[in-house]
């Protein structure tokens, strides 16, 4: 039979027993420690991965949250683009007159000038008012339709049909103008 190498080297006197068991114990605590560090790299590894992972998701959903935010500003500008387009093509011209018609536009009061012929196809809802880039212009109702479409707040004032008055409504034969001239 064959014998180790160890056994080998202590028959032949060259340590002792004790000496070999403190090599044996050694021994296996380098490959019980060479596990943990193979194991704990392993580790390491997935959590490094496992990051790159998340923070690749993050960058992804960051990428098409700004690219949503810019598509909806290209969206938002192209809508403004048509609705100036659409108020510069069909604008009534504005007469050459001394008389204003006030109305409300985001809580104040502005004007804009509208003879008697104006004022009354603006409260019969024949004419609108757009507003495009801080100016105000008349458009016909059509046409405001068609830029409410497009954009709620470029429509400042239509009047539609007049609601009418409740049929127990003491004052409902007394009309009060809209616009008084004094």
């Amino acid at each position: 039979m064959s014998m180790s190498l160890r056994e080998q080297l202590l028959a032949a006197g060259l340590g002792s027993k004790k000496q070999a068991r403190q090599v044996e114990q050694q021994q296996k605590q380098q490959q019980h420690q060479q596990a943990k560090n193979r194991q704990l790299r392993e580790e390491q590894e997935k959590r490094a991965a496992e990051a790159r992972a998340k923070a690749q998701a993050e960058k992804a959903a960051r990428d098409a949250e700004l690219n949503r935010k810019r598509q909806e500003n290209q969206e938002r500008k192209e809508r403004w683009a048509q609705i100036k387009q659409i108020i510069e093509q069909h604008r009534l011209p504005k007469p050459d007159s001394d008389e204003y018609f006030n109305f409300i536009d985001r809580g104040k009061v502005r004007r804009i000038t509208a003879d008697n012929a104006l004022r009354e196809k603006l409260m019969g809802g024949s004419i609108a008012i757009a507003r495009c880039e801080g100016r105000y212009d008349l458009v016909p109702a059509e046409i405001a339709e068609r830029l409410r479409e497009r954009d709620e707040r470029s429509v400042v004032k239509l009047n539609q049909e007049e609601s009418k008055p409740a049929e127990d409504d003491p004052y409902k034969d007394f009309v009060v103008p809209d616009d008084l001239m004094w």
